[in-house]
């Protein structure tokens, strides 16, 4: 076993039952399935937590991701690891997507506050994503947009402006550059521009 650098831990009280169900739990998961995730995503469950929330059924959400005001998620939709929902101006997510990790989700910001000095307040507007959409790593969404359904995202984007359903967009900032087509059979097409 590896020497720890930081052994002053070892001699707080309660870090020894605290570490042994952490190590019990990390071996766990990675032979389950293949990784390891932080202490508290190892400790607790993303349906609960969702259901905590309360999300549509079959939703889940990491615990490292921070949930702000009022959130409104659908069904079966899977929310990342270290993901911010910011539903200070309210925020729906709709069924069925696919929040990467690392996606941040605004529906507020502090822009006009800061450049005045305080003395303009925040701005606050509605922001909504679809159903069916899939918002790649990192994606920022900024506030009052919508993203209409069956969308998809591309990493690393930033979403200023709305997105009509059934469009691949992507960029900083992102601009529509393809779309989306789902046949009879649920096949799926990209389609890029």
């Amino acid at each position: 076993m590896t020497q720890w650098r930081d052994g002053w831990k070892l001699g707080l009280e309660g870090h020894a039952a605290v570490r042994a169900l952490h190590e019990r739990v990390r071996d766990e998961i990675r032979s389950r399935h293949q990784r390891t995730v932080p202490l508290a995503d190892a400790l607790t469950d993303r349906w609960e937590k969702a259901d905590y929330l309360g999300f549509g059924a079959g939703t889940s959400i990491y615990d490292s991701s921070l949930v702000l005001g009022d959130v409104e998620v659908g069904e079966h939709t899977w929310i990342g690891p270290g993901t911010l929902l910011d539903g200070r101006g309210g925020l729906r997510i709709g069924s069925y997507c696919s929040i990467s990790a690392g996606v941040h989700i605004y529906s507020h910001d502090t822009i006009a506050w800061a450049l005045t000095g305080g003395r303009a307040r925040e701005a606050r507007s509605p922001t909504a994503i679809g159903d069916c959409c899939y918002l790649g790593p990192q994606a920022v969404v900024t506030r009052g947009v919508t993203i209409g359904d069956h969308s998809l995202v591309g990493a690393l984007s930033v979403v200023k402006q709305d997105v009509p359903p059934y469009s691949v967009v992507g960029g900083i900032p992102a601009r529509v550059l393809g779309r989306v087509a789902i046949g009879e059979d649920h096949e799926l097409t990209i389609c890029y521009d």
